[in-house]
């Protein structure tokens, strides 16, 4: 065999024998799983309805616009519709989505009227009948794990796949965990803070366990959760259970996290004799986030509200963190 041709005929077989490049993988068909089973998506949706908390956020933070999405009365205002929303649907342009009615259940009439192609309730507290209902209509993504437990991480990847947008998913979760590492990074006392997340409820304190987004969105910024309720938290993956006001004291952290929609519903709750007993409270070290919408930017977050609310949620806590009498 001439040299010429042998050496074709190695440099040929050396090519046959190296890795090929990575194809890029079809976006659809998808496959979803989560607490219902698998949702298959078989092509690009266009008519996208959302249903839950925040599931708009991450479509929307992806240049998504839905054609329904829940009625927002909680930090939302009168026209049910969160101001970070708003200004991204502003700058998105185009229709604005229905405001489906909140009533508790998915007005599945509603939302079969809209013909959508795709349901994404990922953070979401829907039943498998309502499941079954939303399934009926379109293809529906409910959430994996727990009922409200959904990270806003895993929220905005699961929306990108549903949508073909994987990689921008991506590079929007590491775009707002640098955004998170930058606002903890100038705040350096709130890491190794041990906090307690608790609320006034149904006659009794309503304390978040680990399951919690909001505690999962505390231990992102480098807080700890307080040993004390991680050994009273119940193992059926609540995400918050009850202590009785005469136990109050059980509750022992460097702060306290708690949420109030208004100022005389901060001083109600800060005014009762067992949380004014409380070491935390003698030390000013309870950070008290106060107002709607600033509550509903980061209680739960999410990448859309994250960038809204964050700046004032870390200076609420890193205040408290600063007060702490940590022994």
């Amino acid at each position: 065999m001439p040299f010429r041709r042998r050496s074709f005929f190695w440099l040929a077989l050396v090519g046959l024998m190296l890795p090929l490049p990575a194809l890029a993988q079809p976006a659809f068909p998808a496959t979803l799983s989560h607490a219902y089973g698998q949702t298959v998506i078989e092509k690009a949706p266009r008519r996208i309805v959302t249903w839950g908390w925040g599931n708009e956020d991450a479509l929307i933070a992806l240049g998504v616009v839905p054609i329904g999405m829940p009625f927002q009365s909680y930090g939302g205002g009168e026209d049910g519709v969160q101001p970070w929303v708003d200004e991204a649907l502003k700058a998105l342009g185009g229709d604005r989505p229905l405001l489906l009615d909140m009533a508790g259940e998915p007005p599945i009439e509603q939302i079969a009227a809209l013909q959508p192609d795709l349901i994404l309730a990922v953070y979401s507290g829907i039943t498998a009948e309502q499941y079954a209902l939303l399934s009926g209509i379109a293809p529906t993504v409910a959430y994996s794990g727990d009922a409200w437990t959904t990270p806003w991480q895993d929220i905005t990847r699961t929306i990108g796949q549903a949508i073909g947008k994987s990689a921008e998913a991506e590079q929007l979760v590491a775009d707002t965990a640098a955004f998170i590492a930058e606002t903890a990074a100038a705040h350096p006392g709130l890491a190794g803070t041990r906090f307690a997340g608790v609320n006034d409820y149904d006659g009794a304190l309503a304390v978040y366990a680990a399951a919690d987004s909001r505690v999962k969105f505390l231990t992102d910024l480098g807080l700890v959760l307080a040993p004390s309720v991680v050994a009273l938290s119940p193992q059926d993956g609540s995400f918050y259970f009850p202590v009785s006001y005469e136990l109050a004291d059980s509750i022992q952290s460097d702060i306290i996290v708690t949420y109030a929609e208004d100022q005389a519903i901060a001083d109600a709750f800060l005014g009762k004799p067992f949380i004014q007993n409380l070491p935390q409270y003698r030390a000013d070290a309870i950070a008290a986030l106060v107002g709607t919408e600033q509550i509903a930017a980061v209680s739960p977050p999410s990448v859309l509200s994250l960038h809204w609310g964050l700046p004032t949620y870390v200076d609420v806590l890193a205040r408290a963190a600063g007060n702490a009498a940590t022994p």
